[in-house]
């Protein structure tokens, strides 16, 4: 079973500059790391294919330079890694990523097999808009699974997967049938140490690199800038807050005079909670 993971070389968030004129993320000069959420993918891609054989292949779009964070997916078990990389990438939004990396996956289906299952993480830190994942799956037509926690089950005869989705009301159990995309949430498993070997191999490997043409794509209007219409106004840090946090007294508590006293301070810095606390519990 052949397994792509979507994937994104981004800034260290740790050491993330704003530029004070255009208001966008300065990347020159900022260490770059894999997203964390995507290693979530990557382990999860690996375990499948360490269960029910095949191959997982990883695919980024970025400069040059992203062949570093490919090498490292290698290191960790991947078995083959692609680069797309064009200037007329530069600059792409949501909209044109999705376009991009949706015709590279096209690409790789015909050069190296049909993936029935796509990975990706839940969203990325530099952009943290999670709207990559779901808009390569509506361009390909692909169904979707996104935050999930656990992969319950996976049939690949019969062409099923089942997993659980953490949402606001709980989880959800949901079954979909294959190619489907899935977003994977953090936690959902830890990413393994690569063999020695691994890291041999990844330290050798060629990597698979596209321009847009050998990717396939032809309308470059809807790459890079010109494919984005996302307009950045600001970027810029939330101010610290002024308010100190509350200390509450606990000596010579209670357990239930404890829970009461911080309950009852949280309902006075929120009013309306209590009532919709109420209402929830009485299934209204």
């Amino acid at each position: 079973m052949h397994i792509v993971v979507c994937m994104k070389q981004v800034p260290d968030s740790a050491q993330i500059r704003v530029h004070p004129v255009t208001n966008t993320i300065m990347r020159q000069g900022v260490p770059t790391i894999i997203n964390p959420y995507d290693l979530y993918a990557i382990e999860e891609a690996m375990r499948l294919r360490d269960r029910f054989g095949g191959e997982v292949t990883v695919l980024t779009m970025g400069p040059p330079m992203a062949e570093e964070s490919l090498r490292k997916a290698l290191a960790f078990g991947a078995d083959r890694a692609v680069l797309l990389t064009d200037r007329a990438f530069a600059g792409s939004d949501t909209l044109a990523t999705s376009f991009a990396l949706a015709s590279a996956l096209t690409k790789i289906g015909q050069e190296f097999g049909a993936a029935p299952i796509v990975f990706a993480g839940k969203q990325t830190i530099d952009g943290d808009t999670a709207q990559v994942g779901p808009g390569i799956a509506k361009r390909l037509g692909l169904n979707q699974l996104t935050y999930v926690a656990r992969i319950v089950e996976l049939d690949p005869v019969a062409g099923l997967v089942t997993v659980e989705r953490r949402a606001e009301g709980g989880v959800q159990v949901l079954q979909t049938r294959l190619p489907v995309l899935i977003t994977m949430l953090e936690g959902a498993n830890e990413i393994r140490r690569g063999t020695l070997d691994d890291v041999f191999r990844a330290a050798q490997a060629r990597i698979v690199t596209w321009s847009a043409a050998e990717a396939g794509i032809t309308e470059l209007t809807k790459c890079g800038l010109r494919g984005s219409p996302t307009i950045v106004k600001k970027v810029f840090a939330p101010s610290p807050r002024a308010q100190k946090a509350r200390i509450l007294p606990t000596a010579d508590l209670g357990m239930e005079a404890l829970a009461e006293s911080v309950m009852g301070a949280i309902f006075e810095q929120q009013p309306a909670l209590e009532g919709e606390l109420l209402r929830f519990s009485a299934g209204q």
